[in-house]
């Protein structure tokens, strides 16, 4: 039987799709692309795309995340727990950030969609969220920042130097996907029944819909493929070479020196006595050096230094060589 010709799909097709959900179906594939597509593209969906969240809140008369708030249901901890599930929407282009101060009172409970009055270059996508329960007469003062970001990021790195006293940063989930699913079945070219067929349903939290947050995952995916394409795969010549090359004659004697051992050399005891305290044994361990360094040695002196000198020089080496390039430590 003939070799069919590599399959490749020429088109997405869309089965459904609103603002929150959609199901996509992508063939014919060969045997084993479905879970090698479906895989890649759910982990970018749910770490790689940017989204909006909170990052800190602040709220007067509250110290740190574990207070009580006066007059409040809710103790700091279940309200940050809930501010976390805040959606955003970004209105306008040139916005990323947002601090947002405002007061609530009058009512018993504080929804998400009170700070969407408060804020201009975002839309809050759950308004109906509680955050808390509250006397009608307690006056609750809020400051909140909202960042941009992607995947989930942990309060540590939200947290901001020189915030006020009672800014609490919180964990923040900034990816808009909710949940990415994807399915693979066989399915016929000509009369091959192997060939694949991978579905993805998609569900996103309202701020991109499922078709572009699958196409900004796509792009994702081929701007880092683009790079094993063309001419940028390029091989580090210079670190092969300098790990394969041979040593010339010149090296090769210049190494042997190097190793050679100091306790042979016809130095004064004071002097191998000091060096040996350095872990100093050869030629090359010596000339590794500066010679001001070896004047910090202990009961190192200028005499024991001009006796040092006068080796290296009769040796045609010099003080503060790179000795590295004779690979000293490599038999």
């Amino acid at each position: 039987m003939p070799i069919l010709e590599f399959q490749r799909p020429d088109k997405v097709t869309m089965i459904e799709s609103d603002d929150t959900s959609g199901s996509f179906e992508f063939r014919p594939l060969e045997p084993g692309y479905g879970i090698t597509i479906g895989n890649a593209l759910r982990r970018i969906l749910l770490s790689s795309l940017e989204g909006h969240a909170i990052t800190t809140v602040r709220i007067d008369g509250v110290d740190h995340e574990f207070s009580t708030v006066k007059g409040v249901i809710e103790d700091m901890t279940e309200i940050v727990l809930n501010l976390k599930q805040v959606r955003f929407r970004r209105q306008l282009d040139d916005v990323s950030t947002e601090k947002v101060s405002f007061t609530v009172t009058g009512k018993d409970t504080f929804t998400a969609g009170d700070i969407g009055k408060h804020t201009t270059g975002f839309q809050v996508l759950n308004p109906e969220l509680v955050i808390a329960h509250m006397e009608s007469n307690v006056k609750l003062h809020v400051e909140l920042t909202i960042g941009k970001g992607r995947g989930y990021v942990p309060a540590d790195e939200n947290k901001a130097d020189g915030a006020p006293i009672g800014t609490i940063a919180i964990d923040s989930i900034f990816t808009p996907i909710k949940n990415v699913k994807y399915n693979v079945e066989n399915t016929r070219v000509e009369e091959k029944t192997d060939y694949e067929k991978l579905t993805i349903e998609v569900v996103s939290d309202g701020s991109i819909t499922p078709k572009n947050a699958l196409q900004e995952a796509a792009k994702i995916l081929i701007h880092h493929f683009m790079l094993f394409s063309d001419e940028r795969i390029t091989l580090d010549v210079e670190e092969r070479a300098t790990e394969t090359e041979e040593f010339d004659e010149t090296s090769l004697h210049m190494r042997q020196l190097l190793k050679t051992k100091l306790v042979d050399m016809d130095l004064s005891v004071r002097a191998l006595n000091c060096l040996k305290a350095a872990d100093i044994e050869t030629l090359g361990d010596l000339v590794a050096f500066n010679k001001n360094d070896l004047l910090k040695f202990r009961n190192f002196g200028k005499k024991s230094l001009t006796e040092l000198e006068d080796l290296v020089e009769n040796k045609g080496l010099s003080f503060g060589m790179n000795v590295a390039k004779y690979k000293l430590d490599k038999e």
